[in-house]
C-alpha cells in the first residue's frame, strides 16, 4: 500500500523509515515546514516547569535555552522521547492529549510554585493555557517557531492520487488535515479521495475531512503514533 507521510520533513525522516520496513510504499508530503525564531537565550528563572506539546516545541526550545534541568512535562511518549534526545534530564509523559497533560500539571506541580513555560508556534492547538490558568497556574507561552503552510502538493502525491494508486493518508493535526483538504481541493483531486483511507490522531482531525467522500476515517484509540500506526 502506499502512504501519503503529512509530518513536517524532520518528523517525516524517522516514521519513512519505519512504515518502509513494514513493506509500505511511501511518499513524503510535508504540509508544514517548521521555521525556528532566532532571538536571545529563554529566560527560565523564576519557572518550575515547561510544558512541551510537540517536538517542534523540544526542538525550538533546545535551541534557545541550555538548561536541562528544569521540569519537561510532555504530552505523549514521542515528545518525550525527544526531549530525553535532548538531554532533558526530568521528563514526564501525559501520554495523551492536552486533557491529560492538563491532569498531569495539576497533579506535579504547585500554583505557587513557579511559573509554567510553554515553548510553542505561533499557532497553538487545544486550550492548554486557558484551563491552567482557570485553576491559578501562571502559564506563560514563548513563541518560538513557526509552521508555514505548504503551497501545493508534491508532484510524486499529485500523480499517486490521479492514477488512484495511494491508499492512505496519514493526518496527525486539525491544521495539517486543514492544509491537506485545501491542497487537494486546489489541485481538483477531491473525487479521487474515494479510494484513499485516512488514519487521524484525533476526532479532531477527523472533523476537517467530512466535506469529501473517502474510502474509510480512522481515527485512533489514543493520541499518540503507536495507536494510530496500529490502525494500518
Amino acid at each position: 500500500m502506499r502512504i501519503l507521510v503529512t509530518r513536517p520533513q524532520e518528523d517525516a525522516k524517522q516514521l519513512t523509515a519505519q512504515l518502509s520496513r513494514q513493506g509500505f510504499d511511501v511518499i513524503e508530503a510535508p504540509l508544514l515546514d517548521i521555521v525556528y525564531q532566532d532571538g536571545p537565550a529563554v529566560d527560565v528563572s523564576g519557572v518550575q516547569a515547561i510544558l512541551l506539546t510537540s517536538a517542534n516545541g523540544v526542538r525550538a526550545f533546545a535551541q534557545r535555552c541550555s538548561d536541562r534541568s528544569i521540569v519537561a512535562l510532555c504530552v505523549g511518549d514521542a515528545t518525550a522521547k525527544k526531549a530525553k534526545a535532548e538531554h532533558f534530564q526530568h521528563v514526564k509523559s501525559a501520554n495523551g492529549d492536552v486533557q491529560t497533560l492538563t491532569t498531569l500539571i495539576k497533579n506535579q506541580c504547585d500554583a505557587d510554585g513557579g511559573a509554567l513555560l510553554h515553548p510553542a508556534g505561533t499557532d497553538v492547538a487545544g486550550d492548554l493555557g486557558q484551563g491552567l490558568k482557570a485553576v491559578g497556574f501562571d502559564y506563560r507561552r514563548a513563541v518560538l517557531y513557526t509552521a508555514v503552510k505548504a503551497t501545493k502538493l508534491p508532484d510524486e502525491a499529485v500523480k499517486a492520487l490521479k492514477t488512484n494508486q495511494l491508499g492512505a493518508v496519514l493526518l496527525y493535526s486539525p491544521r495539517t488535515a486543514a492544509a491537506f483538504v485545501k491542497l487537494v481541493a486546489k489541485a481538483e483531486l477531491a473525487g479521487h479521495l474515494n479510494t484513499v483511507t485516512a488514519y487521524c490522531l484525533s476526532p479532531a482531525v477527523a472533523d476537517e475531512l467530512s466535506q469529501f467522500s473517502w474510502a474509510a476515517i480512522k481515527i485512533a484509540a489514543k493520541p499518540n503514533q503507536d495507536a494510530l500506526l496500529a490502525l494500518l
